[in-house]
């Protein structure tokens, strides 16, 4: 084995042509060799007939089969006239027949190895010899079907590995995408949050600062505490960015509890928010919970930039296996036309994340106006199980 290794790594880089001209010449020095020993004194032109019998070897790559029928006749013209004066084993059969079923279709190999079986029976003078030529022949035609076999069986690896490399590349190119993806929705969710309740505390301080000083500081105290709760959570982010060994979570997430927090930051922006977090909710997985605080942050965080709304309702309670978040306001809404449902309603790059952030943990999530029109509502079901049942909400 370790020979044969060396051996291929020796002629890797020769020319196929050089490998079968030396083939040629050995098997011209054979068959030559076979004529000069030979007990009869054979003119000239059987010695030039025992080359000949070589000369289609160095293009036995390219060869057609006319070409290979060509090139054997003179090892048949050798075999009628000076039979005698043939090598005991004919190194150009042997070759001729390896190529043959290495290289040729399945008919043409099939129906060479049958002609020169018969022909090997015919055209030997004894059992013996005729057993012998039948399995020279057949022996070069068995190497010849063990390479092109094995080579065949290396497209197909080299073809299920380019795949595989593909496939590898193409769920690494997904991963990135939606490794992406879910720090583009904790950035806007962080961000978009805290400055909004921000920017409308930052309006509503000048206003006030004189006539009622205490809602002035009550803003200012908003802002602040937008501001230390957003840094917190980008920190969160930006530790599992700058850290290699972070999992792929977050930790720790923000969660049920600490909606209280959120609800408080927006009573403080001017809006009544009625926070109806249900007792008995068992065990909720870390994943669901955070789905479940960034979805109710999202829906408020819309209510306060673009409803117009003065009250807001977040309803968390548990239906079974599934944990329903609902988020309702009484604001301007949008409005509902006849061919558009709650579902169908597509809504910004925050509602986007909503419905993303519902489908990582198996749920769906919907947006859209609210009963007959009025105000907005966002509503959300997650499941609490590995495999939930999922339903529709309505509007």
């Amino acid at each position: 084995m370790e020979r044969a290794a060396r051996w291929r790594s020796r002629t890797a880089g020769l020319s196929p042509y050089v490998l079968d001209t030396f083939l040629a010449v050995c098997s011209a020095a054979v068959s030559v060799w076979a004529v000069y020993n030979d007990d009869t004194d054979w003119p000239w032109w059987v010695y030039l007939l025992a080359v000949s019998t070589a000369l289609f070897l160095p293009w036995r790559r390219r060869a057609s089969l006319l070409l290979l029928i060509v090139g054997s006749l003179p090892s048949l013209v050798l075999s009628v006239v000076a039979h005698s004066a043939n090598p005991q084993v004919p190194l150009y059969a042997v070759i001729g027949m390896y190529t043959v079923a290495e290289r040729f279709s399945d008919r043409q190999r099939w129906a060479v190895l049958a002609v020169v079986v018969v022909a090997n029976v015919i055209g030997t003078h004894s059992p013996n010899g005729a057993l012998f030529s039948v399995l020279t022949s057949v022996g070069g035609f068995v190497c010849g079907s063990l390479v092109r076999t094995q080579r065949q069986l290396a497209l197909v690896q080299a073809e299920r590995a380019r795949e595989a490399g593909e496939r590898t590349a193409s769920e690494a190119a997904r991963a990135v995408a939606e490794e992406r993806a879910r720090i583009a929705r904790e950035m806007h969710d962080i961000l978009a949050h805290a400055v909004s309740l921000m920017v409308i505390q930052a309006e509503a301080g000048p206003l006030v600062v004189r006539s009622n000083p205490d809602r002035a500081v009550r803003a200012f105290d908003t802002i602040a505490d937008a501001g230390r709760d957003a840094m917190v959570q980008l920190r969160r982010v930006l530790g599992v960015l700058k850290d290699p060994e972070a999992g792929r979570e977050l930790a720790p997430q923000p969660g049920l509890a600490e909606l209280a927090d959120v609800a408080e930051r927006v009573r403080r922006a001017g809006l009544r928010v009625e926070l109806e977090l249900a007792d008995g909710l068992g065990a909720v997985p870390a994943d669901v919970e955070a789905a479940a605080y960034r979805i109710v942050q999202e829906a408020l965080t819309n209510t306060v930039k673009h409803s117009g709304a003065d009250r807001v309702a977040i309803r968390v309670r548990r239906a079974g296996e599934v944990l329903e978040v609902v988020v309702s306001d009484n604001g301007r809404g949008v409005p509902l036309a006849a061919d558009r449902t709650v579902s169908g309603w597509s809504g910004g790059r925050g509602l986007v994340g909503i419905r993303e952030r519902a489908a990582a943990c198996g749920g769906r999530a919907e947006a859209g106006p609210g009963p007959a029109g009025e105000g907005f509502l966002v509503s959300a079901r997650l499941p609490l199980g590995a495999a939930g049942v999922v339903e529709r909400v309505g509007g």
